[in-house]
């Protein structure tokens, strides 16, 4: 009996073990039986081989290439292309070149798998397991440096263009353009986008980020960054992986991680308020699987008061697994990292890592740099360009690095274990793109990358909701720029030309060409196209020009633009990169040239980022506009903008000083608006037939004891966006007029809500405020216990800022003034009765000379004469002879008459000599 009873016990304690189990199961799912069947089949070598990406030099593949014998015998997991080391080749056959080295990448891992070797370590005789290669490219947008490929595909947004627009639909059209481009070519990884929150630029400091970020706020750059990665998943048929970076944000950096290891001042709790909140967004709180990453780019940064002590500094967290660890231990990674999200060291060859490690040690060991990366918590080990001390290059750097894994596998269980862990990440990953891991499916049908959509439209629409007026506000562009160019006028562009290669062979190309918005301009306004303007009015040079002008004024090289420059009425200076002292040299004509620019309209597009001038720069211009990115469709809505066709309809993404944008007041509520109150009842449901009409929705009534629920209204911010999800509104419920209870609740999607428990009879007032915004409706209901009472919404009484001051009078007009020269800068009507009165006076008085010195006749031919040469000179200014509207616009009335007067006088003068011969 007692041995019955022991073993019932024995069987109820193995079913609470069981029963408690199934939790952690379903928590933590199991990898795909195939590919726990495919890790079981792996040597130590192919296991390990799994953690690297490594770079190549030129575009060889062929069976003598050190790549091939990477791929083929070493088994490494992927490679990264990049434009630096020659991987791509000069248009018009960079696409079709790149298709075919990818599909030869993916061939020889294929043809590596068919044949029997004998295992070197237990001499049996075993087939090669076939794993797809990972094809990684770091493609950010807005041309170089940001993209490697360079050439082939039209030029995509850049992020901070697509951050402009504040349009999340706009980003994942943006994303989905992207993905279709990689996916094309064979590329399956993408480093990108960039999540980092670009606070406070600071574009003296080395770690200027430029457009390469969304913005400067962190919801706003999480849901872009959402957008942007779920229309690459969809563009790319779920065939690319999309890798975040640079975790945890860099935004703060003050240099760049490719060239030095930068130090911010930042606690784990400062953290998440600002940098982790893009990444929270597209990994456990992301709210689809689209917009989910599939892995996080570590960065290498490092972090002073990470743990609240602000004299401790953290390792670069890219090597650091305490401080890793923590980060990825907060709720919304921990699910992202079950689920099978990867982790991923950034360039482990770069400059800074390097100079880190040389710190300590007098040699630089890449065998130990990719250790203590992995020990440090990354899956996935980017080695980029990496070469040790000890090794004559990179290939042989990267054959010691494998060497080194696969002994340290074989001697340390604890390693070995860890190195199965990430090797079971990457291959679900891998079993995600390629179910069926047969060749065909990583290589794209061949030409694939010609039937993809036109890009230029989608630009062009991102363009057109980008383009920024960072200066004069709206209102006061009508009053500096009333008119577009007139047909007379005379317009100079100066630009500045960025050239670029798509590899080190081939031709060298601009972003942006010199004569570009020209050529723009006459497309859309010159003779073909309405005859606003004609070529002969227009004259282009380069920031080179401007610089030759500046340093040598008087030599034959500058004096073209000098006489150009003076003739203009209109001066249109664009900025494509702050590289080569380009806004230094702005500031530089603008001082220096005042007087020759003064009376003339100055526009700058900036085809970077918006903050490079500062206040007294940005005060010697008529118009500054943000256009973000140097590509066609920009362009394009950059010469419409100039002839006043489209309003700039884009907000700033970032801070600008120069401006006085301060982006974090940008994005509070809108102090002028009326904050909407409602009961957040659920919306009656309509029948499912589709024929009958739905009842509708009763009256709520209200008792003491009950709950009532609110709702405000979407609240926008100063820029007329819904607010960031987070900010606070308080909800204020009020009885006879005392405060009995408040709620504060946070935003989601700009609408709050919050629910009130009526505890007492009488006239009761929900009201709602988020500073700054402190109006709203108040909802009133009069409360008893036997009664119940609807709920009434009164719009707040006027208040001094908010009613509508009166029309003020007309003010007394001033006695109207007579102009002698118009707006574009030519004589008037008022001018010509003028001149025409002073001809007239001096034809007479010809005359009258004349006639009393010889004959009648003879002062008649005078008188004639003159008039028909004072009549000829105002004739030939208003031809617009060169340098007559700058002779107008400084002498005005006087110049005009002078010249009539000069004219007249010439005609007597012939005349005189006529005779006399």
């Amino acid at each position: 009996m007692k041995k019955r009873h022991l073993l019932g016990f024995l069987i109820f304690l193995l079913l609470l073990q069981s029963i408690g189990s199934v939790p952690a199961q379903a928590q933590t799912p199991a990898p795909p039986q195939q590919v726990l069947n495919l890790l079981e089949q792996m040597t130590p070598e192919e296991r390990v081989g799994q953690l690297f990406l490594v770079t190549f030099q030129g575009t060889d593949t062929s069976q003598d290439s050190q790549i091939y014998s990477l791929i083929t015998e070493h088994h490494i997991g992927g490679v990264a292309l990049l434009a630096e080391n020659d991987n791509f080749v000069a248009a018009p056959d960079t696409l079709p070149a790149a298709y075919e080295m990818i599909a030869n990448l993916q061939r020889a891992e294929w043809a590596s798998s068919l044949g029997i070797y004998t295992d070197p370590q237990t001499g049996a005789r075993r087939a090669k397991v076939y794993i797809p290669l990972f094809v990684a490219i770091s493609q950010e947008g807005g041309g170089a440096p940001g993209d490697q490929i360079l050439e082939g595909f039209e030029p995509l947004p850049s992020p901070m263009a697509i951050g402009a627009t504040w349009n999340p639909s706009l980003a994942e059209q943006s994303g989905a353009l992207m993905g279709q481009e990689l996916a094309s070519l064979g590329i399956n990884l993408y480093f990108g986008p960039s999540l980092d929150v670009l606070e406070s630029p600071n574009p003296g400091s080395g770690g200027d980020l430029g457009t390469r970020v969304f913005g400067g706020d962190p919801y706003w750059v999480g849901e872009m960054g959402k957008a942007f990665i779920a229309g690459i998943h969809e563009g790319g048929n779920d065939r690319i992986l999309v890798i975040a970076k640079h975790f945890p944000g860099r935004g703060s950096s003050d240099r760049l991680p490719e060239e030095e290891v930068a130090t911010v001042r930042k606690s784990l709790e400062q953290l998440k308020q600002i940098e982790l909140a893009p990444f929270f967004a597209v990994t456990g709180n992301a709210p689809s699987a689209e917009a989910m990453t599939d892995g996080l780019l570590v960065s290498h940064i490092r972090y002073q008061g990470f743990q609240g002590n602000i004299r401790a500094t953290t390792r670069p967290v890219s090597f650091d697994p305490n401080a890793l660890s923590q980060i990825l231990a907060l709720p919304s990674f921990a699910s992202w990292r079950e689920s099978g999200g990867l982790v991923v060291s950034d360039n482990l060859g770069s400059k800074a890592v390097r100079d880190f490690y040389e710190q300590s040690s007098t040699e630089f060991s890449a065998r130990i740099v990719a250790r203590d990366s992995f020990l440090a918590g990354n899956d996935l080990l980017y080695l980029g360009n990496i070469r040790s001390d000890d090794s004559p290059d990179t290939y042989e750097t990267i054959l010691s690095i494998l060497d080194f894994f696969a002994k340290k596998y074989r001697e340390d269980p604890a390693f070995a274990q860890r190195v199965d862990e990430s090797v079971t990440r990457i291959l679900e990953a891998k079993y995600r793109l390629y179910p069926s891991r047969m060749l065909s499916a990583t290589i794209p049908p061949q030409g694939g990358y010609k039937d993809i959509a036109s890009a230029s439209q989608t630009s062009f629409e991102i363009a057109r909701n980008a383009a920024t007026l960072l200066s004069p506000s709206p209102a006061d562009l009508d009053a500096v720029l009333p008119h577009p160019p007139s047909q007379r006028d005379r317009i100079l562009f100066l630009t500045d030309v960025q050239t670029f290669r798509q590899c080190s062979g081939c031709p060298e190309e601009s972003q942006l060409g010199v004569r570009s918005l020209e050529d723009a301009v006459i497309h859309l306004y010159g003779p073909s196209a309405g005859g606003q303007t004609r070529r002969a009015n227009l004259a282009s040079y380069s920031f080179d020009d401007v610089r030759a002008l500046l340093d040598s004024p008087g030599s034959e090289a500058a004096a073209s633009l000098e006489a150009d420059l003076r003739a203009a009425n209109w001066i249109i200076l664009s900025l494509v990169s702050p590289q080569n002292g380009s806004p230094e040299l702005i500031r530089r004509f603008l001082s220096e040239r005042q007087n020759t620019l003064q009376n003339k309209h100055i526009l700058l597009f900036s085809f970077t980022a918006p903050y490079y001038l500062d206040a007294t720069d940005i005060s010697k211009l008529t118009a500054y506009y943000g256009l973000y990115t140097a590509a066609p469709p920009f362009v394009e809505v950059a010469a419409r903008l100039i002839y006043r066709e489209l309003p700039p309809l884009g907000t700033l993404p970032v801070s600008v000083s120069g401006i006085g944008y301060d982006l974090m007041i940008a994005t509070t509520p809108d102090p002028a608006q009326l904050i909407t109150l409602s009961l957040d009842v659920p919306p009656s449901e309509t029948p499912s037939d589709g024929t009958s009409t739905p009842e509708p929705t009763p009256v709520p009534l209200f008792r003491v004891g009950d709950s009532i629920a609110v709702r405000t209204g979407v609240i926008l911010d100063h820029n007329g966006n819904p607010v960031p999800d987070g900010t606070i509104v308080h909800f204020i419920l009020t009885v006879g007029g005392g405060t009995v209870q408040q709620v504060d609740a946070e935003t989601v999607g700009g609408v709050a809500r919050a629910s009130f428990r009526l505890e007492q009879d009488g006239l009761m007032s929900i009201d709602a405020t988020s500073e700054p915004a402190r109006v709203s409706e108040s909802l009133r209901l009069d409360v008893s216990k036997e009664t119940a009472a609807a709920v009434t919404i009164i719009a707040p009484y006027p208040t001094e800022t908010e009613t509508p001051s009166p029309a003020a009078p007309n003010p007394p007009k001033e006695p109207s003034k007579i102009r002698f020269v118009a707006e574009d800068g030519f004589p008037t009507a008022q001018a010509w009765m003028l001149v025409f009165a002073l001809l007239l006076v001096g034809a007479w008085s010809i005359y009258l000379a004349g006639a009393s010195l010889q004959t009648r006749r003879i002062g008649l031919r005078w008188a004639l004469a003159g008039t028909t040469g004072g009549f000829l000179a105002y004739t030939l200014l208003l031809l617009g002879i060169p340098g007559s509207a700058a002779w107008i616009q400084g002498g005005g009335i006087a110049a005009i008459a002078g010249i009539a007067l000069l004219g007249e006088a010439v005609g007597w003068g012939a005349a005189w000599l006529w005779g006399k011969f």
